[in-house]
């Protein structure tokens, strides 16, 4: 069973947002057969504070979407991932979605990240996005 910690550093809207982030999580931890009880860590945050973390631990001094820490020394605790509420509301008027899409997809992909997928050559680029792909359609999150 996964269970998602939840922190919203930006607004009330946590109840709403829990909703879209329970269903995309735990689809995605019955698609990985995820096994035992595992937490995950959400952390909302608005573009300055996502710039900071960028910058902090990847040298890139500019906001982003979405940062992901995997906590491989825990076997229970899967790691963190931090969300710009502001970038989520950015890129789904960009790409003419929902942001209710916008924020599963984002979390799904930090997601992943703490599962130890990732997107560095052609090949896991294409078994990430698969996984993206089905988790999110799993739960009607298409684009």
């Amino acid at each position: 069973m996964l269970k998602i910690n939840l922190v919203n550093q930006v607004d009330e809207k946590t109840r709403e947002y829990r909703k879209t982030l329970d269903a995309v999580l735990k689809a995605g931890a019955r698609i990985l057969c995820l096994r035992g009880r595992k937490i995950i860590n959400v952390i909302l945050v608005d573009n300055a504070e996502i710039q900071r973390l960028n910058r902090e631990f990847r040298g890139l001094d500019k906001p982003t979407d979405v940062l992901s820490f995997d906590n491989a020394e825990d076997d229970r605790e899967l790691g963190d991932v931090f969300i710009s509420l502001d970038k989520t509301r950015e890129q789904a008027a960009e790409y003419g979605h929902s942001f209710e899409r916008e924020l599963g997809f984002l979390a799904c992909h930090g997601f992943l990240h703490c599962n130890g997928y990732d997107h560095q050559n052609p090949e896991q680029e294409t078994t990430m996005f698969a996984l993206q792909d089905t988790i999110l359609q799993k739960i009607h999150l298409t684009r």
